[in-house]
């Protein structure tokens, strides 16, 4: 129980920039700003909350990088999506751009911080980790899948089979206080995947953004998104997993200059 708890407290203070962003939705919807539109409040408190991380140390300016990475991409997406009528954001506002308001980037890179944050504050170390050249082509396969199946065939599935194949031997040790455990990776994708939906059906009844069907009254999202965020967080996994990669294996070279050993190669924090 006693590391329960633990677990429990590291998981919050590893959500401490989502929870910053739930609530300034929840503000916004129940509290009208004058002068304000809702939209550009929150983009605002992201921006504020992005300095406050950094300046008080609970975000290195590494994973600040990592996260602007994130923020870039999730933009590129949601402005396809919008555009592609699988969500909209009806609300006006100044920091709009082809209908997609700038704050959505910050709840891409919100995911980035967690990872990083979890990475970090529970000594995640990843062993058996496939080769680059299997984990990059996964996820730009990932990624060009979700604008590619608007006009033609939805390979997620494939991808899927893909994933197992190549994350099969992969698996993930964390430490809550003294004691270390293990999980395989691909779990650890599902889980985080299935908590990210919980917390869209938050986000989306206060509003951050609105699906199709939820245009009359708001409605729960279909839980066929577990299987999108799942795959959307393997490339979160990847591309920080693959930094750390490469940083740990600079670090070593400084130190000694010759080729990294296999147990150097395989297995990282």
């Amino acid at each position: 129980m006693k590391n329960f708890l633990r677990f429990g407290y590291l998981q919050a203070l590893s959500c401490i920039f989502p929870a910053i962003i739930f609530a300034a939705l929840a503000f916004s919807k129940f509290v009208e700003i004058p002068f304000l539109p809702r939209y550009d409040f929150i983009l605002l408190v992201c921006i504020a909350a992005q300095f406050f991380m950094l300046a008080s140390k609970l975000e290195t300016l590494d994973e600040l990088k990592v996260i602007c990475i994130f923020h870039v991409i999730g933009l590129a997406l949601e402005l396809y999506k919008v555009h592609m009528g699988s969500w909209a954001y009806p609300e006006p506002a100044h920091s709009k751009f082809f209908g997609v308001p700038l704050y959505s980037g910050f709840m891409y890179a919100s995911v980035a911080s967690y990872i990083c944050q979890a990475w970090r504050h529970m000594d995640l170390k990843v062993y058996e980790w496939p080769k680059p050249f299997f984990t990059v082509a996964i996820s730009c396969l990932i990624y060009a899948n979700f604008f590619t199946h608007h006009f033609t065939y939805d390979i997620r599935w494939i991808l899927k089979v893909l994933l197992f194949m190549i994350f099969f031997r992969t698996f993930v040790t964390f430490q809550v206080s003294s004691r270390i455990y293990k999980m395989p990776l691909i779990l650890s994708f599902l889980l985080i995947g299935f908590f990210i939906w919980i917390a869209e059906n938050i986000t989306t009844f206060l509003g951050a953004w609105q699906y199709p069907d939820q245009q009359v009254a708001w409605s729960l999202v279909h839980i066929g998104k577990i299987s999108s965020w799942f795959l959307l967080v393997i490339i979160s996994v990847i591309i920080v997993a693959q930094l750390k990669r490469v940083k740990s294996s600079m670090k070593y070279q400084e130190k000694e200059p010759t080729s990294l050993p296999v147990a150097i190669r395989n297995t990282y924090k």
